[in-house]
């Protein structure tokens, strides 16, 4: 498998001769106002640009798989740059009716017992924060890819670790995890993805595995910088179990 990070929680996945685009966030930069109630008030979002042209992003793409409908992994550009016709996997009803709307004609509810072209794809589930703020953050899921020719890949989503995530790891033995790491959160309710601590989590109850940390420095209510959670995973001495990707860097498995 390849696995690019392409910026916030985007990747292009090549699994099992597929090409997965999960998360399409795939506006210029500057494009929509910032989060409310946020860091970084003065900032549009995204924060920086795509690493590569959407054109290479989306160009030979099998499928496409959108965790939940929040603006920073489905966005307008994403629905005026993809074709029509596309495979789109998303994560219940209502997600669907409205991808639908927006004229996909080819949406399908990620099930626990998902098979596109030989590869399963598992539904699993996330909770973007803790406590209140679920409320107001909603329903997200994330992903595990399995194949008997690839190593299993777990793509958490926007979640915090809590059990859930240990039970999809105790259950499935991914190999390759990605997690959401850039701690963003509002001005009150805490993190609604994970931080430093959550990932040192996912290490110790996956201490084999390789984790790429993905939704980092994108748009303006991050928290955790890439440089902090670097020095964090030396100090825990996890450097060779742990990864953090710029926009455009990929790893082969």
């Amino acid at each position: 498998m390849n696995i690019q990070q392409i910026r916030n929680a985007t990747l292009v996945v090549e699994y099992a001769g597929k090409k997965f685009l999960i998360d399409p966030f795939l506006a210029e930069k500057g494009t929509y106002p910032p989060f409310p109630n946020s860091l970084r008030q003065d900032q549009n979002n995204p924060l920086v640009s795509l690493p590569t042209s959407i054109d290479d992003i989306i160009n030979n793409v099998d499928a496409v798989i959108v965790t939940h409908l929040h603006l920073d992994h489905y966005d307008d550009a994403a629905k005026e740059s993809l074709p029509k016709h596309i495979k789109m996997f998303v994560q219940n009803e209502d997600d669907a009716k409205a991808v639908n709307n927006d004229g996909f004609q080819n949406v399908e509810v990620l099930q626990e017992d998902t098979v596109f072209e030989d590869i399963q794809l598992i539904k699993t589930e996330g909770e973007h924060g803790r406590g209140e703020i679920l409320k107001l953050a909603g329903l997200v899921c994330g992903v595990v890819l399995k194949h008997q020719n690839e190593k299993t890949l777990y793509v958490a989503g926007d979640t915090v670790w809590y059990e859930a995530v240990q039970e999809v790891i105790d259950t499935h033995k991914p190999e390759i995890i990605v997690v959401n790491a850039g701690d963003n959160q509002f001005l009150e309710g805490g993190s609604l993805v994970m931080g430093k601590d959550d990932v040192y989590e996912v290490h110790k109850a996956a201490p084999a595995a390789k984790i790429i940390a993905s939704h980092m420095e994108a748009v303006n209510h991050w928290t955790l910088s890439r440089e902090e959670l670097k020095i964090f995973i030396s100090e825990k001495g996890i450097s060779s179990h742990v990864f953090v990707p710029e926009d455009g860097e990929s790893y082969s498995y």
